[in-house]
Parts: structure tokens; C-alpha cells; sequence
């Protein structure tokens, strides 16, 4: 058997290599190969804890425990992280990931890929190199699929612009700006040797987010001299979106962002687009070829599309809801500034152990302890006066 993946970003990568060791003839086409994005590189501890290599590896990355949140109308809040984040260059992480990919036997070609006909006995792919026939495929290809006809079919609704700037500068913490009207946020994270200042969004046009990013940048004085402007579109799927997603057919399976794996609230990628592209090689290896896609379907909706599904219901009522007469998002950092039980759920959330489907039952069940922490708080703020600092 013979296993063509179009795509060598994180998930293309990572399905070769798991085929590759399994001893599978596997072949990676991409014209591109190892790429920067603006909002690649941030692994979550779901990630590291699944995929341990990842904090292994000599790679260049930061460790970041300390996120800070902020919301219109309240006074931000640090959230130490018990769990920390691992930021890599994604140009970086890809280089890891085709390096390991390489060394599991794959072969790896830059090459493009302009068309993909199913035959009797397999796929036909043309590239500009020539002709490569495979028994299977994994359409890697990422949110910019050419290939109309595999992987997801993204509209207007189920997509958000990503964009930002590299800039040379440092810093110890991530920082998460939410604002007004916007279904997404800002975030500034550090890199080795500098600063990925971004901003993503739904349901408004990059021009705006631009703007938005810009005015933020100025009032925060973050150089936008010698910085490098970057955008990218993102899957962010509406809940109808979910039913209809598709994500594999006759011998092709899709995989992270080219199946529409991406967190609708967060945006984030890299675990999902792994971890789809290690069941997919899984489905490979172990289901009959009229079998594949069922079983694919199967496997990835058990392991996360639920949740994510869930989450797309959460995602309007988070970045537009109200609660207690503010902003869904204003009171998430005001609760995680006063309430340690809620600041354990923040914790959860970013460290990607605390799943949406649950999230509902956890909040309720903890609501009276976080209201009361919250009111003593308040209450002694402001009858015990704070410590003036030693002279």
C-alpha cells in the first residue's frame, strides 16, 4: 500500500511519520513545505501530554506560564499557569515534524499539486513535477485547500482571518485582549527572538482587524517598525457547518485544518490538526479501504468533533453574550481575578483539559462558591484597606 499526503504543515507531517513507522510507503507533496503563520506554534499541555516529544526536543521554544487577560470594563488578571504553554516558531515545529516524518522512512517532495483523479486502482495525483500514483491520500492541505473536490467545503460563516505582526522584542507572559463586538481577541506571544502580536476574528473584514490590532499596538507602544505583517484564514465552523462537515470519502481522508479541526472559540489548531492526522493514519492501518472513511468519521467524532461542535453553540454567546448585566467576556476576567474556583476552571480551559461538553455542569456546580468568593472579596477590598508598601 501506498499513502500520498498533500500538505506538509503539522498534520501532514505527523500522518507520514506515524505511517512511515508503521511501515507504510508514504509519500508528502507540498510546494511549500516548513511556512511561518501568524498564530501557529502554541502547544497546549493536551498536546505535550498526548505527543511527550514535543517537550523533548532540542527545537527552540519558549515556555510561558503566566497568561494575562483582558476585557473592556474591568481590571485585568493575571493567570499563573500550573500546566504551562510551549510556543515555537511554526516554522520551527514544522521543520521538527517533516524531520521526524524523514526519518521514519516518508518520502518528502516539494512539489505542488495541481489535480487528484480517483482511478480503479487508487489516485492519480499531477504535481509539477509529473504524475504519483497512491492507493490512499490524506488531504493535508490546510484552509486554502485548491482541491475543491477533498476536505472541507469552507463559507463565508465558517471561516475567521488570523493576522498580526512579527515583532523584535521579548517577553515572559502571553497577553489576551478581548474587545467590544468582536468574536475573537488579540494576543501578543512570545517567540524565540520576538513577538507575535495578532489578532483574530468572525464576521469582519481584515481590514478592520487590522485596525483593531494597530490601535491596540499603539496604546500598548509596540513597535510596528521592522516588524513583518502576516495573514492567514482560519476554519472557525458554524454548528450547522458540523453535520455537514466533510471530512473523508472514497480512499481520501481530511486532516486538521483541511477538515475544518480548529477550536471555534479559541482558534486553536495544532492539537487538533495532530491529532486527527494520528487516527487518520490509525484508520489506515487498521480499516478495510470501504471502511475508511466510516471508520475515520467515527474516530475523530468520539475523540473530539463532539466537543468542538459544542463549542460552536458557546462561541456567539462568549465573545456577544451578557451576564449579569456585562459582557461575557468581562466577566470572565472579572471572575478569574476574585474567584479561585472559577480561576481554576480559566486554568483547565487553557490547558485544554476542561472540555466544553462538561464546562456548563462545572460552572453551575460551582456557582454559589465563585458568587460568594466574589462578594467577600469585593467586601474585604474594600473594608480592609491594602498594605502600603515598606518605605
Amino acid at each position: 500500500m501506498k499513502v500520498a499526503i498533500l500538505g506538509g504543515g503539522p498534520s501532514g507531517a505527523f500522518a507520514a511519520e506515524r505511517l512511515a513507522s508503521a511501515g507504510v510507503k508514504t509519500i508528502l507533496l507540498d510546494e511549500k513545505l516548513a511556512w511561518e503563520k501568524p498564530c501557529g506554534g502554541g502547544l497546549t499541555w493536551k498536546a505535550y501530554s498526548q505527543y511527550p516529544f514535543l517537550t523533548c526536543d532540542s527545537t527552540p521554544h519558549k515556555i510561558v506560564r503566566e497568561t494575562v487577560l483582558a476585557a473592556p470594563n474591568s481590571v485585568s488578571v493575571s493567570l499563573k499557569l500550573d500546566n504551562p504553554l510551549l510556543i515555537y516558531s511554526r516554522f520551527d515545529l514544522n521543520n521538527l515534524l517533516l524531520k521526524r516524518a524523514e526519518k521514519a522512512g516518508a518520502q518528502v517532495e516539494k512539489t505542488r499539486v495541481i489535480g487528484a483523479d480517483r482511478t480503479a486502482a487508487g489516485w492519480k495525483l499531477k504535481t509539477k513535477n509529473g504524475d504519483i500514483e497512491a492507493d490512499r491520500c490524506i488531504v493535508a492541505t490546510g484552509a486554502r485547500n485548491p482541491l475543491r473536490q477533498l476536505g472541507t467545503e469552507l463559507t463565508a460563516s465558517d471561516a475567521m482571518s488570523a493576522l498580526g505582526y512579527y515583532v523584535p522584542s521579548n517577553r515572559e507572559r502571553i497577553d489576551i485582549q478581548f474587545l467590544p463586538g468582536l468574536e475573537g481577541y488579540i494576543w501578543v506571544f512570545p517567540r524565540c527572538g520576538h513577538l507575535s502580536v495578532g489578532i483574530c476574528g468572525k464576521g469582519t473584514t481584515a481590514q478592520v482587524l487590522r485596525q483593531r490590532l494597530e490601535r491596540y499596538m499603539d496604546e500598548q507602544s509596540i513597535p510596528r517598525k521592522d516588524a513583518t505583517f502576516y495573514c492567514h484564514l482560519l476554519p472557525a465552523l458554524d454548528t450547522p457547518a458540523w453535520k455537514r462537515n466533510r471530512v473523508a470519502g472514497d480512499g481520501w481522508l481530511a486532516t486538521g485544518d483541511a477538515a475544518g479541526l480548529v477550536d471555534p472559540i479559541t482558534g486553536e489548531g495544532l492539537y487538533y490538526a495532530m491529532r486527527s492526522a494520528d487516527l487518520a493514519a490509525q484508520s489506515i492501518l487498521s480499516d478495510p479501504a470501504d471502511e475508511l472513511g466510516t471508520a475515520y468519521r467515527k474516530s475523530i467524532r468520539k475523540d473530539f468533533v463532539g466537543d468542538l461542535e459544542f463549542g460552536s453553540r458557546l462561541a456567539h454567546r462568549v465573545f456577544h453574550g451578557k451576564f449579569l448585566f456585562g459582557a461575557v467576556t468581562s466577566r470572565m476576567v472579572q471572575f478569574t481575578r476574585l474567584s479561585p474556583r472559577f480561576r481554576d476552571v480559566m486554568q483547565d480551559l487553557f490547558e485544554g483539559s476542561q472540555p466544553y461538553l462538561g464546562l456548563k455542569r462545572r460552572l453551575f456546580k460551582n456557582l454559589n462558591w465563585s458568587l460568594l468568593e466574589i462578594v467577600c472579596n469585593l467586601g474585604f477590598g474594600r473594608i480592609i484597606p491594602r498594605r502600603e508598601p515598606a518605605a
